[in-house]
């Protein structure tokens, strides 16, 4: 199937050509005085012939030379062969294009020259030089066209990337949640009826309100209430929890169930593995766009102070958080009996 002309191409070559013309333009201008017009007339001419060489060089000669074969020795001959016709084009044939100019009273020669010999040289480099003009400007419109398809591909594998992980995190979620809700349903609790209407109302939150790509701060909030409200049915009053915030605006936008990995691993990974005194501490700030969510719970006894594995959920948490945000910093640190995850993130370096 041959290959058609690429309109937008042809109008970077139209516009580049523009250019060349303009610069020749302003050469003669400055060496030929009150002929002005002619000179116009003379370079419209000679950038029309120009325009369709180069067209044809790179878009044609310079690919089909590089297309593959089978024999070396007939791609060398092909490119010698190509090369010389291009070659004649730039000389001899912008001679024979000025001339036709000249019989059509397109073109006016200003210039004298003594030989054909000195005239063809002055034509073949008025055409090389083009080469060089539309060469450079053509490879770096190119390579930025290149830059920016590459660029876009990153952002639509990195947005399939978060949502591949937003569709783990919340059935891992839901999962936890359904098997705490099992839990009460075995032994015959009076609550479960209460957690399934609790599941059903976090269900809509991510049905209706957590589709988009934010959230107002105040409705992630209002989830993380209904998942401790959910979680306090599973334990006694031996459980002791702390949620407090301070935020200087609740319409502030926040990509949804961000925060709740952290909440669900200080039940799951914490509080509900203490066989004594256990708890959950959990405090929000956000002010001058900076955001600083520290999450305390207790643990069974460890020795030393160190860095903990991840699990899914703190580990796609975290990748989401690369995807998402340019500067933010998840530490999470066992001391003895306590975990803390401490999250910060200035929302202004969303990407």
């Amino acid at each position: 199937m041959n290959k058609g002309i690429d309109i937008g191409r042809l109008k970077l070559y139209l516009w580049v050509g523009l250019a060349y013309m303009l610069l020749w333009i302003m050469g003669d201008a400055s060496r030929y005085q009150g002929i002005f017009g002619t000179i116009l007339l003379n370079e419209i001419w000679r950038v029309i012939y120009v325009i369709t060489l180069n067209f044809i060089f790179f878009e044609y000669t310079i690919p089909f030379i590089r297309r593959r074969r089978k024999y070396i020795l007939i791609k060398i001959l092909f490119a010698l062969l190509l090369l010389f016709a291009q070659l004649f084009l730039y000389s001899l044939g912008s001679y024979i294009w000025k001339s036709i100019g000249s019989a059509l009273h397109a073109y006016v020669e200003l210039r004298t020259f003594t030989t054909l010999e000195h005239e063809l040289s002055y034509q073949f480099g008025y055409s090389v030089g083009s080469i060089f003009f539309f060469g450079i400007i053509i490879h770096i419109n190119d390579y930025y066209k290149l830059k920016s398809r590459a660029q876009q591909l990153l952002i639509e594998k990195q947005k399939a990337e978060l949502n591949y992980l937003k569709s783990q995190t919340n059935p891992h979620f839901l999962f936890n949640t359904l098997n705490n809700i099992y839990s009460l349903s075995r032994d015959k609790s009076d609550l479960a009826p209460e957690s399934i209407l609790r599941l059903s109302k976090i269900l809509r939150f991510m049905l209706y309100e957590a589709s988009g790509a934010f959230i107002a701060i105040e409705l992630e909030l209002k989830m993380i209430n209904d998942y401790i409200a959910l979680e306090k049915l599973r334990y006694d009053d031996s459980l002791r929890i702390n949620f407090n915030y301070d935020i200087e605006d609740m319409k502030q936008a926040l990509p949804p169930l961000l925060l709740i990995p952290l909440v669900e691993n200080s039940f799951k990974h914490g509080a509900s593995e203490t066989r004594s005194h256990p708890f959950v501490d959990i405090h929000l700030s956000v002010n001058k766009r900076q955001l600083d969510f520290i999450v305390k719970n207790s643990v069974e006894e460890s020795a030393g102070r160190g860095n903990v594995k991840e699990n899914i959920g703190l580990s796609n948490l975290r990748r989401q958080l690369e995807l998402l945000y340019t500067d933010f910093n998840l530490s999470l640190e066992q001391h003895g009996s306590e975990f803390t995850a401490n999250l910060k993130i200035n929302l202004a370096s969303h990407v």
